[in-house]
């Protein structure tokens, strides 16, 4: 059995728990539990700290985790990245207020810098040459400079709009950080079976958010021009219709090209096109 633990509440806890019941683990799952049974397959979820994670997956307490890289990087602890997810994407950033003058790291040297990440950026400032103060701030770093605590903020971004309230400019980025799945390398060769059966599922299901299905009926004379058209995994699936010279194609195409495809298929006589959702791409 394979013990996976995952953020027990926070911006990963969903997210974490979508990806699995969409491998298809049925779990047991109740309001205030530490742990849950996985009834379908030979797994167990650990509902943890987010910060505590990281050492549980390196002592061997849990096999694999759903955690940030941020996290990971902060612990620095020595764990295998398997897969990365795609979800809760975001960046560790320096920000200074908006009316200080900034122009490159070294404009720190000598100053104080708030965050909550003092390994990572520690790491980056002696990489950059630079003796500044770390002020470690557990929660509410933004805040830091405006009290006058710090004279600058070392913190996660997502859309930046947190930035922007507290009257704050991002200036350098030292760290982009994704959901991803790691393990224990020890786990990773006593439970091999069932931790590369998992992997295959997650690989599956990540891989179909990237992509659409889409099918639409088109001329016979204009199915080559169409065609060329589709990236597709491989060619497009060509049924034929009862209407004369008339077929209909069927591809997968990327969620970023949706419209710009659309455009040109119909400018090629495509007609009845639909785009749709998938769960999993098996290649």
């Amino acid at each position: 059995m394979i013990k996976i633990a995952i953020q027990k509440s926070g911006r990963l806890f969903d997210e974490s728990i979508k990806l699995l019941k969409e491998c298809g683990l049925s779990i047991d799952n109740g309001k205030g539990q530490l742990k849950a049974q996985v009834r379908n397959f030979p797994a167990e979820i650990l509902y943890l700290r987010n910060s505590d994670i990281p050492f549980y997956v390196e002592q061997g307490i849990a096999d694999l985790a759903i955690i940030g890289q941020n996290v990971v990087a902060e612990k620095e602890v020595q764990i295998e990245e398997l897969l990365t997810l795609g979800f809760s994407k975001c960046r560790l950033s320096i920000a200074t207020p908006r009316n200080t003058s900034y122009h490159s790291i070294t404009d720190l040297q000598g100053k104080r810098i708030a965050t909550s990440y003092p390994a990572t950026l520690k790491q980056y400032l002696e990489k950059n040459k630079v003796d500044a103060a770390i002020h470690l701030i557990n929660g509410s770093v933004e805040i830091a400079p405006s009290i006058g605590l710090a004279d600058a903020i070392c913190d996660l971004v997502s859309s930046g709009s947190t930035l922007f309230k507290n009257n704050l400019i991002e200036n350098e980025v030292i760290f982009k950080s994704q959901a991803a799945l790691y393990g224990n390398k020890d786990a990773l060769d006593k439970k091999k079976t069932d931790v590369e059966q998992l992997v295959f599922r997650m690989s599956s299901v990540i891989r179909a958010r990237q992509y659409k299905y889409i099918l639409f009926n088109i001329p016979n004379k204009s199915i080559d021009a169409a065609s060329a058209i589709l990236p597709g995994l491989k060619s497009p699936t060509i049924v034929p219709l009862i209407e004369d010279d008339w077929s209909s194609l069927h591809s997968v195409i990327k969620n970023d090209d949706t419209w710009d495809i659309i455009d040109q298929l119909k400018q090629v006589g495509a007609q009845g096109i639909l785009i749709s959702d998938m769960s999993k791409i098996v290649v």
